[in-house]
Order: C-alpha cells, then structure tokens, then sequence
C-alpha cells in the first residue's frame, strides 16, 4: 500500500521533479487524405543509405508472375476481404493510408511520452534505475529522457530510410504492378498510382520499426505487434499490396533492422549512466580548476542524468568531431561576467508577461510529454504533410532530422559534462524557475541545442519555411532563459552547437541523392 501511494505522490508531482510542462500530448493525426505522392521518387534506389553497404546487400527473391495459381490466390484473398469491410476495417485502411513513416513517427512519440517519467525515489533517499534486461520491473524501462527519446527517433528514423531506399531498388528491379492494375475488380481504396506493389513499402516500414522499436520500448512489445499486423492489414484490403509483397516487405525491414540494433547495443548508450565513482569524479574535476561544480537540487540529490551520453557514437560525424563541435569554456563561475549572467536570469524571472509563460509551457517538453526531439518531429510532420511527399523521402527527411537531433543531444551532453556548470538556481536560490529544474549541468542548454540542430535541417528541407523554423528555434531558446533554468550564455552557445550539429546534416542531404 505504501508503495501505491508513493507512486501516486510521483504521478501528481512529476512535473515538478523534472521539467514541469502542462502542455498536451499530440499524437494522432486524424482525417487525413491518402498519401498522394507529387513523386513516386522511383530512382530512390540509389539514393545514399546509412548502414546498408548497397540497395542489394540483402537478397530479395523476384515475385510470382502474375498469371500464376499463387498469384491468382493472393489477388482473390484481396477480394475476399472486400467484399465485407467493416467499418473498423475502413477506418484503419484510411488510418494508414495517410502513410505509414508518419503513423508510426506519431505512434513512437506516444511510446516517448508514456515512459518519459522519472523513477521516484526508494524510502532509503536512494533512486531505482531502469534496467533493459528486467523491463517490467519497477522503474520500467526505459525512462525515455531527452536524450534517450533522441537516440530511439533517430535509430528508427535512418532505419526506416535505409529499409525504403532497399525496398525502392526491387520495386524498380521487378516492377510488379500493384493489384489493383492487374485486376479491375480489386478496389483501389487509397487511389492508384505507379508504384510497383513488390516488396510492399508498407509491410518493410512495419518489419523494420518494429525490431528497432522493441529494442528501444521492449514492454511495448505486444501494442507494437498489433500495430505491424494492423499496417499490413489495412495494406492487403485496400488492394495496393498482395500477401506475397507483404510476406517480401515484412522480412527486408526485419533484416535492416538487424544492422541498426546490432549498431545500438554497441554506441555506447548502455553504460551513459556512469556510476557513483564517476559522478564523484565530475566534482573533483571541476573543483580542480577552481571552478563550482554542479550539483542536483533536487531532494534527496537525484544521480545525474546520462553523464556519459556524450560518448555515444554519432550518426552524422565521429566522436572526434564531437569534442571539435564543442562550444568554447563558459565564464569562470568565480568572474563577474558569470555573476552578471545569474542576475539577469534573477532580473528575467521575478516579472515574467503572460506572453513568456505561454512560451515557457510551450516549449517545455517535460515529464509525460515526447521531449524536445518529439517536439520538433511534430512540426516537421506537420509541414511535411503538406508537401506530398512520397514514402521515401518521407523517411529520408525524417532520418535526418532525427539524425540530427540525436547528435546534437550527444554534442550538448558532452559539453554539459565537460564543464560541468551550476544552473542559476545553484548560484541564486532566490530564483524561483517557471519549470522545474533539469538534473543536469546548464551549460550549453538542450533545447538551444536540438532545436537550432533542427531549425537548421528543416530550413533545407523546406527553404520557403526558414523564417518560421528560424523563429521558433529562437523561441524554444529564449523559453529556457525565460523560464530562470538557464543563464542567457548557455542558451547562445546551445544554438552555436546546434547549428555546427544541423549543417552536418545539410552536408549529407546534399550528397545523398535525394535532391
């Protein structure tokens, strides 16, 4: 019983422990449209993947002709199943229909959001930590932090790209036309067009999301199976892929996916946690150099968050790169500059316009929500709905947002834990904060980091958006400043590591085929 309530405690004061945000969570987009693509981008096969050696690395064996008993018993399952669609069946055929790289982005945000809450605390003042091999076991795992969230868009971002570029090289290579082409009675519920139905984009898209996302959300396992079963359902009766493409699609994905979990249980991820000695050595350091070391304020003291996340491997760049991307030293916390910096924050807070809360709890991306990175692939989706983009690009663009987006986390936790920096609230216990207080060192800010990462890549990929996503980056900056959680100085030095982080990103859309 004692526990129950504890747990209750935590739910009601979550938002306190960590960043504090009453913003809701947007998951679903509903009532949309088919995908109707300006571009099948049909030559996509040759577009530059991201662990997958060649389009052809992995054999996908030529369909049935269509003339053939299998293939006649496939086309009669599609006409089978439409002859009586319920209303649940129409719903989830326009449910996918609207594409499955935006379906499942917004599915994996929802996952990000429900297990973004941090332990609370055992009754001897000591915290649980989750743990991959026992994931039902309280904390459950994971606790999806900004950091962790960033890593899961991106791995399963690049995946997805790298499973449709594959996908897209044997659709050309054998071209077998979509049911509905072959046979007239087949209804073509989410309209034609020219895309070759072999192996089925939507089936490789279920295939390789669900592996990586099993890894990332392995308590999710049974809701992420119902998800696949439910994409390659609503793929069948809508007539635009056949039992034999689904089987085809649905084993490609599974096996890309292996390159990328193979990736992830060796990047370093699974020892960011550090231990006691090592935390203990952050103080040391930093005290060496004469500076004031960081510590949590929270009560009892909260281990760090991920002090070693900023050694995970990269996508876009190496770890050496990583220290070069680095922003220079802060002011000495023993200066007058530094001094001047908290008492602006100290200015900033104690008369805060109505205008600035709102962008205060905006931008707040705290405990229950799909953290910064989920932010940003919710305005990304949300524009990219309306540039009709095909499947592909859908993925490729998305892959280098979320790409983007985790090395900028790695960059702005290897600064943060480098210099090892007191928030404001450290140095002025009389700054009472709009949010939270994040556990974690305040130089350079995260969401300065992630969201000039990502301003940068978006303005590539939609140039006419600049301004907008120039602004709003600007803003999400400004909100931690704002809010009394950050000095002015880390909020600057976040955005010039973002944007180094964001134009690796452009460097390799330039190069990769697409454009």
């Amino acid at each position: 019983m004692k526990k129950i309530i504890s747990l209750s405690i935590f739910a009601a004061l979550s938002s306190v422990i960590y960043f504090s945000c009453n913003k809701e969570v947007h998951g679903r987009t509903d009532n949309l449209p088919a995908l109707n693509p300006a571009s099948q981008d049909l030559n996509a096969g040759s577009w530059k993947t991201v662990l997958l050696a060649s389009p052809d690395a992995i054999a996908v064996a030529a369909p049935p002709a269509t003339n053939t008993p299998a293939y006649i018993g496939d086309l009669n399952e599609i006409k089978g199943y439409q002859e009586n669609l319920s209303d649940d069946a129409i719903n989830n055929i326009r449910y996918w229909g609207a594409g499955g790289v935006l379906r499942w982005n917004e599915i994996i945000r929802e996952m990000v959001a429900k297990h973004n809450l941090p332990p609370y605390q055992n009754e001897d003042g000591t915290y649980p930590a989750p743990n991959s091999v026992n994931p039902f076991n309280y904390p459950q795992f994971p606790f999806s932090n900004p950091p962790f969230a960033a890593r899961a868009f991106a791995y399963i971002s690049a995946a997805q790209y790298d499973a449709l570029v594959a996908c897209w090289y044997y659709k050309k290579l054998y071209n077998q036309p979509a049911p509905y082409t072959v046979d007239a009675s087949v209804n073509a519920m989410n309209g034609k067009n020219d895309l070759p139905s072999y192996p089925s984009e939507a089936a490789v898209l279920a295939g390789v999301t669900s592996e990586i996302t099993k890894l990332m959300f392995p308590t999710e396992v049974a809701n992420i199976q119902q998800k696949v079963e439910d994409e390659e359902l609503a793929a069948i009766q809508s007539g635009t892929a056949t039992r034999t493409d689904i089987n085809a699609g649905e084993a490609l994905g599974r096996q890309i996916a292996a390159l990328f979990t193979a990736r992830a249980k060796t990047d370093h991820a699974g020892t960011a946690g550090g231990n006691p000695d090592i935390w203990s050595a952050f103080v040391t350091n930093t005290t060496a150099r004469g500076e004031t070391p960081w510590f949590s304020l929270e009560t009892p003291k909260r281990p760090p968050m991920l002090p070693l996340y900023g050694n995970v491997l990269p996508f876009l760049f190496d770890s050496i790169t990583v220290t070069k991307i680095r922003p220079g030293y802060p002011y000495s916390t023993k200066s007058g500059e530094f001094e001047e910096q908290n008492k602006a924050a100290y200015v900033q807070i104690k008369n805060p316009t109505r205008e600035q809360e709102r962008i205060v709890q905006f931008w707040a991306d705290g405990a229950g929500t799909y953290t910064p990175t989920g932010h940003w692939n919710a305005i990304a989706a949300e524009d990219f709905i309306k540039q009709d983009y095909s499947e592909v690009l859908w993925a490729r663009n998305m892959a280098l947002l979320n790409m983007g987006q985790m090395d900028a986390a790695i960059v702005c936790w290897n600064t943060k834990y480098f210099y090892f920096n007191p928030r404001p609230t450290q140095m002025m216990p009389e700054i009472k904060t709009l949010t939270g207080i994040p556990n974690f060192p305040s130089y350079i800010s995260g969401h300065s980091t992630f969201s000039e990462a990502a301003s940068t890549i978006l303005d590539h990929i939609i140039p006419a958006n600049a301004a907008k996503y120039e602004a709003l980056s600007a803003e999400a900056a400004k909100s931690r400043f704002i809010a009394g959680i950050h000095t002015q100085m880390d909020c600057d030095s976040g955005m010039v590591a973002g944007k180094r982080v964001g134009n690796y990103a452009v460097l390799r859309a330039e190069h990769d085929g697409a454009e």
